[in-house]
Parts: C-alpha cells; structure tokens; sequence
C-alpha cells in the first residue's frame, strides 16, 4: 500500500529515504528549488505540490502523477516520465528537453513556455492546455483530434498535422516553417496573423470559407 506524506516540506534525503519503500502519495508538500535529479520515484502521486525551480533530470518517473502542482521552471530534462499524467498543474517554462515522455497525458495544464525538444513523445497526448510560446519543434499530431490547444507563438517547426482535426486550438503567430498540413482540418482553428503569403504553409489543409475571406482581406478583396 503506498504511504501517504501531506503537508511538510521535503528534501532531497527525506525522498530518497521514503523512496526505500512502495510509491508515496504527495499532498501539499513543498519541494521548491530541491535536487531531485536521478531518483527513482516509479508510480508516485504528487497532489497540489510545490515544485517551482526544483530538478528532477534523469529522474526515473514512470506512471507519476502530477495533480494540480505548480511547477514552474521545474527541471525534467532527460526523465523518464513513461505513462505519467499531468493534470490541472502550472508547469509554465518547464523543461522536459530529451524526457521520455511516451504514452504520457497533459489534461488542462499551463505550458506557456515549456521546452519539449527532442523528447521522446510516442502515444503523447495535450487536452485543453496552454503551450503559449512553447517549444515543439518536430512534433507529430498526425491524425490526431486536438480539442482547445493554445499554440500561439509556439515553437512549430517541422511539426507533424496531416489529417489533424484542430477543435478551438490557436495557431496565432506560431512559428509553421516546414510544418506539414496535408489533409489536416482547420476550419475550427483560430489562424490570426497568417498572411497570404504564407499560405503555402498550409497546403492540403482544409479551412473555412471565413478563413479564405481573411487570407484575400489582407490583398485588399473581398468573398461574397
């Protein structure tokens, strides 16, 4: 049965010696600014934690659960974070540069800023998140519905839509070169910004007839 440790501020050694057993149950612990890096934490439940600044590269964190943490600039770079979900947390400027992130789930978490390059993302799902300014260069969201993703600004070269349904996600400002659109659906997509010369970016996607009508307002025409 896994223990459970609420309310108290925890170190480094104080996880590592809690570690010794079965998965921990974290509730409204604080773990600001603390070296977790490299510990093996398989299966741990982390409930509205405090993990602002605090590391956790190379950590071994597989089918961890992270409910409403605020984690901002919380380290993850190289963990293994395979089958973990992340739900309803702050994880803004996050970094889970080279993280394992197979199968792993982000529900309604704020992402603003967070680096996601050359992770490891087979099977990674985001719902109803903001990855305002985020870096997902190379991502694939191939055939994938995505429902309410604010991508504004983000960081979306080379990534992967084709046949992609977006439902109420943004792509203001984004960052599109060499993205693939064959195919994809983006008639729900807020694409303010987009020029008609850089309309080529989207080649193969589908879009709306008002979308189509913004494009040709920036030469100055009008669709009837």
């Amino acid at each position: 049965m896994a223990e459970d440790v609420s309310d108290r501020t925890l170190s480094r050694a104080d996880l590592k010696a809690l570690a010794d057993g079965e998965p921990v149950n974290l509730t409204d612990c604080d773990l600001e600014g603390a070296d977790l890096s490299s510990l093996e934490l398989e299966g741990w439940r982390f409930e509205r934690c405090i993990l602002r600044q605090t590391r956790l590269a190379g950590a071994r964190l597989e089918g961890t659960q992270w409910l409403g943490c605020r984690a901002g600039f919380a380290d993850f770079g190289r963990a293994d974070l395979t089958d973990a979900v992340f739900r309803s947390g702050d994880f803004n400027n996050a970094n889970f540069r080279a993280a394992t992130l197979s199968a792993v789930k982000f529900e309604g978490c704020k992402l603003t800023g967070a680096d996601f390059s050359e992770a490891a993302t087979l099977g990674l799902s985001f719902t109803e998140c903001l990855l305002v300014a985020a870096k997902l260069p190379g991502f694939s969201f191939r055939k994938l519905t995505l429902t309410r993703l604010d991508f504004a600004q983000a960081d979306l070269r080379r990534a992967d839509f084709r046949e992609t349904v977006l439902e109420a996600c943004s792509l203001r400002d984004a960052n599109l070169v060499d993205a693939r659109f064959d195919g994809a659906d983006l008639r729900a997509a807020d694409l303010g910004g987009l020029r008609l010369i850089d309309a080529t970016m989207f080649k193969g996607a589908v879009i709306s007839r008002d979308q189509a009508g913004a494009l040709l307002s920036t030469l100055g025409l009008k669709v009837r």
